[in-house]
C-alpha cells in the first residue's frame, strides 16, 4: 500500500469509530476511539484461532505506519501548539515556580523511584532486565502526556490554578523527560559514561536551548501577524511556524516539543491580543481546535491498533500490570513530595496530590519513546509494560478522573459551608 493509501485507511478507521462512539458509547472521543481500535485489534487476533487471518493483513498494514516517527516528527508539534495557544500567560507566570520544579524534580524523582521498583518486581518474576534499563524504561513513562492530560482537563472541571499546574507541568515535562531518557539511553544501550559537564551541556541544549528558538520563532511571527490583517495569512503563518519551527528546533539538536510550547504561548497570548482582529481569532482558534481534534482522534487510533504488532506473553502482560501500582506509587511520591515541601510558603487546593496523581495520564509520547529502542529482549520487554500502562492509563484513569475532581469539590464545598 502507498503513504496515501495507510493515511485514507487511517482517516477513515478514525471516522468511523468517531462515529460509533457518538451514536453508542459516548465517551471522551480520544478514549472512545482507542477503546473501539483496541477491541477491534484484539477481535482481529481472536478471529485468527478460527482460521480467519485478517489480523496479518491489518498488521503489515499498521507496520507502514512509523509510529515513533508519526508522532514525534509529525503530530506532536501541531497538538504542542494546539494546547499551548490557550494557556493564559498570566496564569502560567503565577505557577511558574510550581510547575518548574513539579516538570524536572518530578520527572527525576519519578524515574528513580519506579526505576528501582521495577528492577525489584522484574527480579522476582526472574525476567532480566539491568537496573539502567530500568531508570531508562522510568524515564520514557514519568513524563504525563501533553496531549492525554489535556483532553481530560477539557472535560473535568479543576480548579483554575490546579487546571494551570497540570497543564503547564504535561507541556514541559515532556522535554525534561527526553533529555533524561537520552542521557540513560547512552548509558544504556551505548555503553557511555557521560559526565556531569555533558548532562549539563545536553540540558542546556535541549531545554533551554529549545525555549530560546522558541520564543524567537514566535516573536518574528508575531510581528509579521502585526503586520497583515486576512485571517487565511494569518492561519498559515501559524501552520509555518509549528512545522518550520519543530524542523528548525530539531535539526540545532534543542527541544522541538519545548519550542514549540514556547511559542504556543506566546502566539496564544501576545499575538491573540495585540496582532490579530476578532475575525482571525476566531478563525484560528476554530481552524487550531479542529487540528486538535482530528489528529488526537487519530493519534488514539494507532495507540489502540498498536497492539496488532506487539508481542505478548503472559509473563510480559503479568510484569505490565504489576507496573500498574509501581508508576502510581512513583507518580505520588514524585508529586507529593514536592508539593509537601512548597506547601510550607504556597497553599495548595485540597486534593492537588490525588488529583494530579490521578490526572497524570501516559500516552502516545511514552510509547513513541518506547519504539525508538534497538531491536532486543530489552525492548520487548519494556515495550510491552509501556502499552499496558498506556492503555490502563487513558482507559482507567482517563474515564474515572472527572469523578475524582467532583467528589473532591463536593467534599470541599461541604466544608466551606459548615
Amino acid at each position: 500500500m502507498s503513504v496515501f493509501q495507510v493515511i485514507a485507511v487511517l482517516l477513515t478507521l478514525t471516522a468511523l469509530f468517531s462515529y460509533l462512539n457518538y451514536r453508542f458509547i459516548r465517551l471522551p472521543t480520544t478514549i472512545g476511539v482507542m477503546l473501539i481500535a483496541l477491541i477491534a485489534s484484539l477481535a482481529l487476533i481472536a478471529l485468527q484461532h478460527f482460521g480467519v487471518s485478517i489480523g496479518p493483513m491489518a498488521a503489515r498494514v499498521l507496520q507502514r505506519v512509523d509510529f515513533g516517527q508519526t508522532l514525534l516528527q509529525g503530530m506532536l508539534s501541531f497538538l504542542l501548539f494546539a494546547g499551548a495557544l490557550h494557556i493564559d500567560l498570566n496564569d502560567l507566570a503565577k505557577q511558574k515556580w510550581v510547575i518548574t520544579i513539579l516538570a524536572v524534580v518530578g520527572v527525576l524523582i519519578s524515574t528513580f523511584v519506579f526505576g528501582t521498583a521495577i528492577y525489584l518486581m522484574l527480579a522476582w518474576l526472574n525476567l532480566k532486565l539491568s537496573y539502567v534499563w530500568c531508570l531508562l524504561f522510568g524515564a520514557l513513562i514519568s513524563p504525563t502526556d501533553p496531549i492525554a492530560v489535556l483532553g481530560v482537563l477539557k472535560s473535568a472541571k479543576v480548579p483554575k490554578s490546579l487546571e494551570i499546574q497540570i497543564a503547564g507541568e504535561s507541556l514541559f515535562n515532556d522535554g525534561i523527560g527526553v533529555v533524561v531518557f537520552l542521557v540513560l539511553y547512552e548509558i544504556a544501550v551505548r555503553g557511555d559514561q557521560p559526565s556531569f559537564a555533558h548532562i549539563s551541556t545536553v540540558f542546556l541544549e535541549e531545554a533551554v536551548g529549545g525555549a530560546v528558538v522558541g520564543l524567537f520563532l514566535g516573536w518574528i511571527t508575531y510581528r509579521l501577524l502585526k503586520a497583515v490583517d486576512q485571517y487565511q495569512v494569518e492561519v498559515l503563518l501559524t501552520l509555518a511556524l509549528v512545522a518550520g519551527g519543530y524542523a528548525l528546533a530539531s535539526a540545532m539538536n534543542t527541544s522541538g516539543p519545548i519550542a514549540i510550547v514556547c511559542a504556543g504561548v506566546l502566539i496564544g497570548n501576545q499575538g491573540r491580543r495585540f496582532a490579530m482582529s476578532d475575525a482571525t481569532r476566531e478563525h484560528l482558534d476554530t481552524f487550531w481546535e479542529l487540528v486538535d481534534e482530528i489528529l488526537n482522534a487519530v493519534l488514539f487510533v494507532l495507540i489502540g491498533l498498536e497492539v496488532l504488532v506487539l508481542t505478548f506473553t503472559y509473563d510480559l502482560l503479568f510484569a505490565g500490570l504489576l507496573a500498574i501500582p509501581a508508576i502510581l506509587v512513583a507518580r505520588w511520591v514524585s508529586v507529593g513530595a514536592p508539593v509537601l515541601v512548597m506547601s510550607r510558603w504556597r497553599k495548595f487546593p485540597p486534593g492537588t496530590v490525588t488529583i494530579m496523581t490521578w490526572g497524570g495520564l501516559r500516552g502516545g509520547i511514552s510509547v513513541a519513546l518506547a519504539l525508538s529502542l534497538p531491536v532486543g529482549s530489552e525492548r520487548e520487554l519494556v515495550l510491552a509494560m509501556t502499552y499496558v500502562l498506556v492503555v490502563f492509563s487513558i482507559l482507567a484513569q482517563g474515564l474515572t478522573i472527572k469523578q475524582l475532581v467532583m467528589r473532591f469539590m463536593r467534599s470541599l464545598s461541604i466544608s466551606v459551608k459548615s
